[in-house]
């Protein structure tokens, strides 16, 4: 059947006033709580504030799982041979492979550029780490592979986790397709369904502002200025290497596929600030999954690349971990030779794939590496562990940054990218923000 039309196009401005659009609230909504959490931290600390933002947090998560259950089956069932599957699946881990060597890399020639650790004299307290580095010496390779299968088929669902429901999603796709025409009626309720799952996130996105508004409030009020105060020029290393990664290597690897980096942040700006204020990337995935199939990327390429993406391609994760390695050791004075450093970057390519999905995982990766590396440096952990969470909302911006760029490049790669939408959506010709004109394929 044929995509559906597009409403008709129309300019932000012209559609909706200022205040009505959701980027805007969610960013007065984030200055809103920054001010208050640092006048009045009382108030911020206040278990309700924190609740704005883990209820929002909790709301996106709800219906993650659905919408990629939807979107990997409606893609993959509407797919004439099985091939393909497995050929978007491999160009996917490729450049998942090569961009997050690079992520490893610039964190790496930053560190020893810039020398961020230097000359730091604070304390360091080896308890306050403990659980993270406990977390990290159990993790295994494979139990990672083993995780990925869920114990029953709505087990994934029940759990929340991407991959386990992104492999029932494939196996079930995949068996659709092979039914044929007797399965034509599950394919339309499938899709139905996912259309009606994409009007649910168009109703708990309006929530954006007040969930952005608590999470910065909360933030704010329980670590303070102080927190920032302290390392700030660990904070200002790592944001100007991500925003150097997402310029220089994503900014090229947009150019070879023929758009522009800076317009497609542009697109997504309400997604970036909705991650900012909670510093989540999950809290934007079903939207950036919707957003990229108005892109022109197609459905098989957007359910199987994004939510793979949030486990196997974490740029800011990847960045974080040789960037903060290098600050400790810099910090507690344990020089590291170039052959070290290398075997970090390796190590860090593997431990960041076996911490995927779980709470704190930029942290405890970073706990496995140094483990591995230099067990001397876990308890120097304890420096970053107070801006830890003013650092994982670049993390979480980087990521999301480069899943989107990475879901345009191999649906570009495989020759499922229509080019005119592509335009159409990054010269701002339709209104992005609008999650109810998405296009449906039927």
């Amino acid at each position: 059947m044929a995509p559906t039309s597009v409403a008709t196009p129309t300019p932000t401005t012209a559609k909706k006033p200022w205040y009505k659009i959701l980027y805007v609230q969610v960013l007065i909504a984030i200055v809103l709580g920054v001010i208050v959490g640092w006048l009045f931290p009382e108030v911020g600390k206040n278990e309700w504030i924190k609740a704005l933002g883990d209820g929002f947090v909790k709301l996106i998560r709800m219906v993650i799982a659905p919408i990629i259950f939807c979107t990997v089956v409606s893609g993959i069932s509407h797919i004439t041979e099985v091939k393909k599957v497995g050929r978007v699946a491999v160009k996917a881990l490729v450049y998942f492979e090569v961009v997050s060597t690079f992520a490893l890399l610039i964190g790496l020639i930053v560190a020893n550029v810039l020398q961020p650790g230097a000359g730091f004299s604070g304390k360091t307290d080896a308890g306050a780490v403990a659980s993270f580095a406990k977390q990290a010496s159990e993790m295994k390779s494979v139990d990672f592979v083993l995780h990925i299968i869920p114990d029953s088929a709505v087990g994934g669902f029940a759990a929340g986790d991407i991959l386990q429901v992104l492999l029932f999603s494939v196996l079930f796709g995949i068996a659709l397709m092979t039914v044929g025409e007797r399965g034509n009626a599950l394919r339309t309720m499938i899709d139905d369904f996912a259309h009606t799952m994409f009007g649910v996130i168009a109703i708990i996105v309006k929530a954006a502002p007040i969930g952005a508004f608590g999470a910065m409030a909360y933030t704010i009020g329980r670590y303070g200025p102080t927190a920032l105060g302290n390392l700030a020029g660990l904070i200002a290393t790592f944001y100007f290497t991500s925003i150097l990664f997402v310029v220089v290597v994503l900014g090229a690897i947009a150019r070879i596929a023929g758009f522009s980096i800076f317009k497609y942040i542009a697109y997504i700006k309400d997604e970036l600030l909705i991650v900012l204020g909670t510093s989540s990337s999950e809290s934007a995935l079903p939207q950036l999954m919707e957003k990229l199939e108005r892109l022109g990327c197609s459905k098989p390429v957007v359910g199987l690349v994004v939510p793979t993406g949030y486990s196997f391609n974490l740029d800011g994760t990847n960045i974080y971990m040789t960037l903060a390695t290098l600050f400790i050791a810099q910090a507690l004075n344990v020089p590291l030779s170039l052959g070290e450093q290398l075997t970090i970057l390796v190590v860090a390519m593997l431990t960041s794939k076996g911490a995927s999905g779980v709470t704190g995982a930029g942290f405890i990766t970073l706990a496995a590496t140094l483990a591995a590396v230099r067990p001397e440096l876990v308890p120097g952990m304890a420096i970053v562990l107070g801006i830890d969470k003013f650092m994982s909302e670049c993390r979480a911006l980087t990521n999301i940054t480069g899943n989107g760029v990475a879901c345009i490049v191999v649906a570009w790669w495989e020759g499922e990218l229509d080019r005119k939408k592509l335009n159409t959506g990054l010269s701002r010709q339709i209104d992005p923000s609008n999650i109810e004109t998405a296009v449906t394929t039927g």
